[in-house]
């Protein structure tokens, strides 16, 4: 364990009002000394670093300044906010953040009144913001009040075209609420797109707005690394008239760019705004994202995300695999498919190195497209390239492709257009909690007419699967698989095609059959084996396909056995349901089939280890071996000495 920083004037915060009897100068030594409190503790825990890190200065100048949980302050994504959580009441519990029973790593509101919005996904702070600034001036919350509603936006996250549906609604209108763009020119990935040009043009320039005269001349007053982003700068707007920006058209006061460091800069422009804003405000600041910590400034992604590590060396401490992770099972699959076949292309959002295409970026540049985070846009940009005659790979997490649910039925599903889904962190991911997990694709997706819907039971039928989907024209289809490493399995040179809507047997048993989707297959496995040890010998098959269903494999394991039980790692109504359909379709259950199906429960799981969750959930081993029993009619023997 490293040796914990000294906080002298840090130990003296409980909660925010504590900081409003400091001094600027103090509140400077806050912010340090809340810098070195933060990496300490996600050195022993892991975690989201480089973010939270960014926004030191300006979580210890929003707590001094405003009067949370009061006035809202709404953190997008809200993977920034350990500080926030350090200062507002929960220091003593910040070396549990993202463990089974501790503190999530995002806003929750169940957790703390001064986490005013739940979070985790991003592009939601400014909407959220906006409702808070509504039900404020129409009475909500008599019993406790609403100040002033205040939205923390990065550059990234500014991308999304719901951050601009939310701006252009508060700027017709017209309600006072602030807006802080954190512009560190990085979300998880580098920014792309023409916002991130128009944001490095701003720095080039003089403020827009006389209003502000904290503001004035910020610019000047930046420090040489932000204004050499002026080398970047493009020009995005066209005919733009003097003096205006695009925030300003959106109905917004623009104030900044300002040095989100520097406390001569920040606490004047933030009081000038709470004094004297009438509507909606954008402060546009400028931060480094891992500031203060020298591994994470030199971390590609700004020290993103991390295992634990050693504060001095920055050298992270993961646990040796002699497996590969799927993610990158598939992009080196996916890496070797486009060498073979030109038309083979690749979209993701805002995630090139999470799922796996930074292989692909770094051979077919040309092929690859990072679209920001708009996933909405990823999706029908994907079926765009597939009506064109190209074979785009959508790669997105389980979790974010939710948000482009609309675009896969409307501009995929009903064209029948070939757009191959890799979804990826199926199923539970652990520390990322119920926010981040793969729950609901298998449901979402295999109600819809057409669609082919995988899932891999082991990193190489993720290599078959990759394969079959290159080799897939009729129609969208999608593979899943899950964070992490693979289970060790021997793997082949290639991926082969594999017959779609087909599965395969396992092993051979009797009474009673287990059909397993995902990776499931090997907690199948060794339940199968404590069971043999009690004369009972499952017949297992990896079924590979929710949609479409072996038909003919199902049927006859049905007709053979007394008991049929479905397992996978997802919600009700995905493959267990679509089985149950089955059955009752073709009149099975009229001959006294037995039949269960093992889902992930209907409530949302907090963060743990995978192992933890999945036992939660009632989807590990014994818990399988406990379903065979009591769908057969054994009983159990308790295994505890009397």
């Amino acid at each position: 364990m490293s040796e914990r920083p000294n906080t002298p004037l840090l130990d003296q915060v409980r909660d925010p009002s504590d900081l409003k009897r400091l001094t600027d100068a103090q509140l400077r030594q806050v912010a340090d000394e809340l810098r070195a409190e933060t990496i300490s503790a996600v050195s022993e825990t892991g975690g989201h670093l480089g973010a939270g890190l960014g926004v030191v200065e300006l979580t210890v100048a929003l707590h001094a300044l405003w009067n949370a949980p009061r006035d809202r302050i709404i953190w997008d994504v809200s993977h920034q906010t350990y500080p926030h959580k350090i200062l507002t009441g929960r220091r003593d519990r910040i070396r549990t953040i993202r463990q089974k029973d501790g503190l999530s790593g995002f806003t929750k509101r169940a957790e703390s009144p001064f986490d005013a919005f739940g979070a985790a996904h991003s592009s939601t702070s400014i909407s959220a913001a906006l409702g808070f600034a509504v039900a404020r001036d129409l009475g909500g919350a008599p019993e406790h009040g609403i100040g002033d509603a205040i939205a923390v936006i990065g550059d990234g996250a500014m991308s999304a075209g719901m951050a601009f549906e939310a701006m252009n609604n508060a700027g017709s209108l017209g309600k006072r609420m602030i807006v802080i763009l954190n512009d560190n020119e990085m979300s998880i990935a580098p920014p792309v797109g023409a916002l991130s040009n128009y944001l490095s043009r701003l720095y080039a320039g003089d403020p827009f707005q006389e209003f502000k005269a904290a503001a004035k001349g910020a610019v000047s007053l930046l420090p040489p690394p932000f204004q050499q982003g002026a080398k970047r700068a493009k020009e995005m707007l066209k005919g733009m008239t003097v003096g205006g920006t695009l925030f300003e058209e959106l109905g917004f006061s623009y104030v900044g760019p300002i040095d989100g460091h520097d406390f001569n800069q920040l606490l004047p422009v933030l009081r000038t705004v709470k004094a004297r804003a009438t509507g909606p405000v954008l402060i546009h600041i400028v931060t480094k994202k891992g500031k203060g910590y020298a591994p994470a400034e030199k971390a590609r992604d700004g020290g993103h995300a991390t295992a634990k590590f050693d504060v001095v060396s920055g050298e992270q401490k993961k646990a040796p695999s002699n497996a590969p992770s799927y993610t990158s099972v598939f992009g080196k699959e996916l890496v070797r498919l486009a060498a073979e076949d030109p038309r083979i292309c690749a979209v993701t959002a805002a995630m090139p190195d999470g799922t796996g295409l930074n292989l692909m970026v770094e051979r077919y540049p040309s092929r690859t497209f990072d679209v920001g985070i708009a996933e909405q846009h990823g999706v029908t940009f994907s079926a765009g390239l597939a009506a064109g005659g190209l074979k785009p790979f959508c790669a997105m997490y389980s979790t974010f492709l939710q948000r482009g649910y609309d675009q896969v039925v409307h501009d995929v599903a009903i064209q029948r257009l070939p757009v191959r889904f890799a979804i990826d962190r199926a199923g539970l991911v652990g520390a990322d909690g119920a926010t981040h997990a793969g729950s609901f694709d298998t449901a979402y997706l295999s109600n819809l007419p057409g669609f082919v819907v995988m899932a891999a039971a082991d990193e190489a039928e993720l290599m078959h699967m990759v394969a079959t989907a290159a080799a897939h024209d009729d129609g969208p289809i999608a593979f899943r698989y899950p964070r992490g490493e693979g289970s060790g399995v021997e793997m082949p040179e290639k991926g082969e095609v594999l017959e779609i809507g087909k599965g395969r047997m396992i092993q051979q048993g009797a009474r009673v059959a287990i059909l397993s989707f995902g990776t499931r297959l090997s907690e199948v496995m060794t339940a199968s084996e404590s069971l043999r040890a009690r004369g009972i010998t499952p017949t297992v098959a990896d079924v590979r396909f929710a949609k479409p269903l072996d038909r003919a494999l199902i049927l006859q394991l049905a007709a053979d056995h007394e008991a049929l039980i479905t397992i996978e790692e997802g919600a009700v109504g995905g493959f267990g349901s679509h089985v149950a359909q089955l059955l009752s379709d073709e009149g099975v259950f009229d001959d006294g089939l037995k039949f269960r199906s093992m889902v992930l429960p209907d409530t949302f799981i907090d963060q743990a280890s995978p192992a933890d969750m999945y036992a939660t959930a009632k989807l590990n081993a014994p818990d399988i071996e406990a379903k065979v029993l009591e769908v057969l009619g054994v009983a159990q023997v308790s295994q505890k000495k009397a």
